[in-house]
């Protein structure tokens, strides 16, 4: 059969590579009973593919019925799918035919197969390989013959590699595997599409046609379209209905267009890692930048007090190390701290508007400023039996400051 014919029959609209290939596939593979694997975005159209493959197929007098996995509650689709005896959980007040009872001879469509629960994917595995499958709260075996046509939106083998999906169902269902390719890689079919629909809401709603000048044609062309048909289809009503003007102009589809392209941050591909996961860690890398930036603050805020209100010199001398770190992020000019141990008059050290240093007063006496920071930290733990929470804030410093300059210092508790 003609493909031309088949894309007549079925409302099917383009002629890119991807698409006659994958209609090519899905007409040879019809007239066998083997299993389906149909792969593509949301909105290319999957469950088209499940319905030529059904028509052109021995069973197209029998049923067809098309079953969301992700629709159904994880608790009753074992239930929906397979049937259940009466009393086999709460509300079960009768016996029920599941689908693969009810279809017997016919295709089902399981459209998002990758949300199935581990335990349904187990049942699902022993009906395409005998045939057999149980009722919920039955001991008796029973025999289907349903051809099984899969669909999903998801990367199967990635799941597989997560240890969301069973790898032996995963192979038994790719027998045959069909990838609908999405709008953005069917450039040349986008303008088609939306003149078939754009006619269409005309009929429906008795206006003219809209069309687009060469501008919109080009905007149309090279958006994304990450919701594929579905969206191309919403985007010509809505313009079929809110457009005043039948020639629409690429200023007035811009403003139906979602700004995807300006909005979405990078996606990092080939990486292996789910959006979902990357979500994550992006939210611990933002959370880790305000603590930091918290502790900087803080700094700031105890270096002002230091210099405004002199405290004890066991005080000074553990903010040193702290300052030196202070400095790299306001741009501080260098200082010299005066030691509590030096006999050298102090000069008052004055902030000038960028908070830097501007004066500061040479001392005589060269002391090794590390060596005396560790021996105050010991000093205060000793002097607060190890407890670090005490001691931080008798040095004037955050506890896991503290917590840093012990792994640094190597100084055991």
């Amino acid at each position: 059969m003609e493909l031309q014919s088949i894309k007549n029959r079925f409302g099917i609209i383009g002629n890119s590579p991807a698409l006659n290939y994958a209609l090519q596939v899905a007409v040879q593979v019809a007239a066998t009973d083997l299993t389906v694997l149909i792969m593509g975005e949301s909105g290319v159209g999957k469950e088209a593919f499940s319905l030529i493959i059904h028509s052109l197929s021995a069973r197209k007098h029998n049923s067809l019925i098309a079953v969301n996995c992700g629709a159904i509650p994880e608790g009753t689709i074992d239930s929906e799918l397979f049937g259940h005896e009466k009393g086999s959980f709460t509300g079960a007040v009768d016996s029920r035919k599941g689908y693969f009872e009810t279809v017997n001879g016919g295709t089902i469509f399981l459209d998002e197969i990758g949300e199935l629960p581990h335990g349904t994917q187990a049942r699902l595995l022993r009906v395409l390989e005998t045939g057999e499958f149980i009722r919920v709260g039955s001991s008796k075996v029973q025999k289907t013959d349903v051809r099984v046509i899969a669909a999903s939106n998801k990367d199967l083998l990635q799941l597989v590699q997560q240890g969301k999906f069973r790898e032996d169902l995963y192979y038994r269902l790719n027998t045959v595997p069909i990838r609908v390719p999405s709008l953005r890689d069917r450039k040349e079919d986008v303008h088609l599409l939306f003149r078939k629909f754009a006619s269409d809401f005309a009929d429906k709603y008795k206006t003219a046609s809209v069309q687009l000048d060469d501008e919109a044609v080009n905007l149309l062309t090279n958006y994304p379209w990450p919701g594929n048909v579905r969206e191309l289809k919403n985007i010509a009503e809505q313009i079929s209905v809110l457009s005043e003007n039948k020639m629409v102009t690429a200023k007035e589809l811009h403003k139906f267009l979602q700004p995807y392209s300006g909005s979405r941050l990078p996606v990092l591909a080939g990486t292996g890692v789910n959006s979902q996961e990357f979500s994550n860690e992006r939210e611990l890398l933002y959370k880790l930048f305000f603590d930091m930036k918290k502790d900087v603050n803080e700094l700031k805020r105890m270096f002002l007090e230091v210099l405004q209100h002199p405290e004890p010199a066991i005080k000074d001398q553990a903010l040193i190390n702290e300052l030196k770190e202070l400095r790299s992020h306001d741009q501080m000019q260098p200082m010299i701290v005066q030691p509590a141990s030096t006999q050298v008059p102090s000069v008052p050290l004055s902030i000038g508007p960028n908070n830097g240093i501007q004066e500061h007063e040479e001392i005589e006496e060269s002391l090794s400023i590390v060596d005396k920071e560790k021996e105050l930290i010991i000093k205060a733990l000793k002097k607060h039996r190890g407890k670090r929470k005490d001691a931080a804030l008798d040095l004037g410093i955050s506890e896991r400051t503290l917590y840093r300059k012990l792994k640094e210092y190597n100084i055991e508790e």
